[in-house]
């Protein structure tokens, strides 16, 4: 049940990292790490995986949409959260 949820936000996340507009180099480099991030995080079988980089990736990525992007900071968030409910 948890990771069908994680999964949901997993989607909800890419589509929100699609629709950011402003694109700085700082930006870029965060969306670029999100959007890998995401690819990894669920392997072939379904599986998730954590890594404490990838986490520390996306609390950064927190910190850097909270102002301009506060939806897809919320949406991290929530993506962070199910990840510690499931132990990782």
């Amino acid at each position: 049940m948890e990771q069908q949820k994680l999964r949901d936000l997993l989607e909800t996340l890419h589509r929100e990292l699609e629709g950011v507009d402003s694109v700085d180099e700082t930006t870029l480099n965060v969306l670029s790490n999100l959007r890998e991030d995401i690819g990894k995080l669920v392997d072939e079988n379904g599986s998730i995986r954590e890594s404490e980089s990838r986490a520390d990736r996306m609390n950064e990525a927190i910190e850097h949409f909270e102002a301009d992007h506060p939806k897809l900071s919320m949406t991290i968030q929530h993506v962070l959260d199910s990840l510690a409910r499931m132990g990782f």
